[in-house]
């Protein structure tokens, strides 16, 4: 017979990172999902879970009326809908694979 003791400490870990321009702050603002991406913490948001449905629709948005979009395009060409869209979508894919995940933003 034996006694087994272990003492562990548990360390955030990253687990997806990613960056994106502020100059896309409007097209977020249209597509309804500025607030998940740049503020989640002001409208209660602390887990990946919670962003993914706000961003499935958010993307739906965008997909179905690309030209609307698109006119938030940067005209100093930093941040376009073509940048965004794939940005969003691994976000999301992110979310979906760690629903667990805490949220950090760093604006």
């Amino acid at each position: 017979m034996s006694l087994d003791v272990t003492l562990m400490e548990v360390q955030p870990t990253d687990v997806f990172s990613a960056n994106i321009t502020h100059n896309l702050t409007e097209m977020a603002e249209d597509a309804g999902i500025y607030k998940h991406l740049w503020r989640p913490e002001e409208i209660g948001i602390k887990m990946a879970y919670e962003l993914i449905l706000p961003l499935r629709a958010g993307l739906a948005l965008m997909k179905s009326d690309p030209d609307r979009f698109k006119r938030f395009d940067s005209p100093n060409g930093w941040g376009s809908y073509d940048d965004f869209v794939p940005w969003v979508e691994k976000y999301l894919v992110a979310c979906q694979e760690h629903p667990n995940a805490e949220i950090r933003v760093s604006r």
